[in-house]
């Protein structure tokens, strides 16, 4: 028979045994919820830079090396084109020499070498949806600008699908512009960004997109209609009136397919470009 100070240092130590167990299996679960914390942490990461160089690319390359939120510095307003002496600018519209089949050539914008720098142009955007009037600002992207009211007298833009619609929370855009309703369609040429470091992405704001590389701005454009937050890489190239952000806010309250993740993809209310016209 145990004495009772042989029982009382065998219940001492079951009881060490299980403080030691119960020390272990706390240790494990701080090193798991770590390692919980720490996945999440990069799948949060990983999610947000897929989400942002996801969205806005222009051409074909866009699925390896897209457009927003890229590391590529911003370029500065003056890239790649020259202010002449009567306050005009020169731009350069480059070719696309990238091979991509999706391309659609119109040529370039006429008289490149003395692109207008005062003034707006207005274009009216008519969709199955309903009519947006977009602004341009040819003071502040005077490049672009022009190249937006060429395409549109090309009838680049007419019969053509708003491929891709975001629904994400600071991430309320629907982008258009490529005949091909790919992803990856645009003109035959391409040219610089114009933007600063102050340059934001506010409700209303027309903005075109590009791939990663710079002077990669084509055709494809994207319209706000939350604030959007982006690096300052996209040019602005105008804005939208309320009734088009009316119609952009219906788009956007219908959602997504979700074929490139939540809050991401094909519209489920389709938006097809009828006809875009300077008026």
């Amino acid at each position: 028979m145990p004495t009772n100070k042989q029982r009382r240092q065998a219940a001492q130590r079951h009881l060490q045994r299980q403080l030691e167990r119960r020390a272990e299996l706390a240790k494990k679960r701080r090193r798991n919820l770590g390692l919980l914390l720490t996945a999440l942490a990069v799948i949060v990461v990983v999610g947000a830079a897929l989400l942002i160089t996801g969205v806005l690319g222009g051409d074909d390359d866009e699925k390896e090396d897209q457009a927003a939120g890229s590391s590529t510095p911003a370029a500065t307003s003056s890239a790649a084109r020259t202010t002449n002496p009567d306050g005009t600018v020169s731009c350069d519209y480059l070719p696309d020499d990238s091979g991509n089949p999706n391309l659609k050539d119109v040529g370039t914008p006429p008289t490149p070498e003395a692109t207008p720098t005062q003034g707006t142009a207005t274009v009216r955007m008519t969709t199955d949806q309903g009519d947006l009037t977009l602004t341009l600002d040819r003071a502040k992207a005077p490049c672009a600008a022009a190249s937006f009211v060429y395409l549109t007298d090309q009838g680049f833009y007419d019969n053509t699908p708003c491929h891709r619609l975001v629904t994400q929370e600071q991430f309320g855009l629907l982008q258009c512009g490529d005949p091909t309703g790919t992803g990856s369609g645009g003109p035959s040429y391409k040219y610089a960004e114009e933007v600063t470091q102050d340059t934001t992405y506010p409700r209303g704001t027309i903005a075109m997109a590009k791939t990663q590389a710079p002077n990669s701005t084509g055709s494809q454009f994207f319209l706000c209609f939350t604030d959007v937050t982006l690096p300052p890489q996209y040019t602005v190239v105008g804005t939208i009136d309320e009734a088009g952000l009316a119609v952009l806010d219906k788009v956007g309250a219908g959602g997504v397919q979700g074929s490139d993740g939540p809050g991401d993809g094909t519209p489920n209310i389709p938006v097809t470009i009828k006809d875009m016209a300077v008026v």
